[in-house]
């Protein structure tokens, strides 16, 4: 597990129960709603109960993307291995004041370039709805290779995938 990642402008901490006025923010973001759906977080007790979740879940891992400058959390990513898929599923969400001024792009590149050199993860995966063009470019971008349509829940999913290039040995 990855806790601590800095770039040039970015750090990307783990999320902690101190991060959910945050979380209560970006989950009622228009993009969160309309892409990745109402969480039904409307209190900062909401906010704890879902970060709690998150923690206690050993396939979920949540960075909280923040300023270095500043301090201020902007946008989160996450590694989660969701059991209709093969590989672990990277995923990004933004402030709207934050989305498209290269923090996305950063702070996901330097998550795949930590995980890249784990040799548990040979393919990661991204999953985005076809009306998200933001994301689609972005995964591409990263180098994402669009793989499959995948049907989930009675929602199309466009599934992308980067082979690490560290493939287990078979010994």
């Amino acid at each position: 597990m990855i806790d601590k990642i800095t770039t040039e402008r970015l750090r990307l901490d783990e999320l902690t129960l101190h991060h959910d006025s945050f979380i209560l923010e970006l989950v009622n973001s228009p993009g969160w709603i309309q892409f990745i759906g109402d969480r039904h977080i409307h209190s900062i007790d909401n906010a704890q109960e879902y970060i709690r979740k998150i923690m206690d879940n050993p396939n979920v891992q949540y960075w909280i993307v923040t300023i270095q400058d500043t301090d201020y959390a902007i946008g989160i990513v996450t590694l989660i291995k969701r059991d209709y898929l093969k590989h672990h599923d990277i995923g990004f969400a933004f402030l709207p004041q934050y989305e498209k001024k290269g923090y996305a792009y950063e702070s996901v590149k330097a998550v795949l370039n930590k995980l890249i050199q784990d040799s548990l993860h040979t393919h990661i995966l991204g999953a985005t709805t076809k009306q998200n063009h933001y994301s689609i470019r972005l995964l591409e971008k990263l180098g994402l290779k669009f793989e499959e349509e995948i049907l989930i829940e009675n929602e199309t999913l466009l599934l992308y995938s980067l082979e690490t290039g560290l493939q287990q040995s078979n010994l």
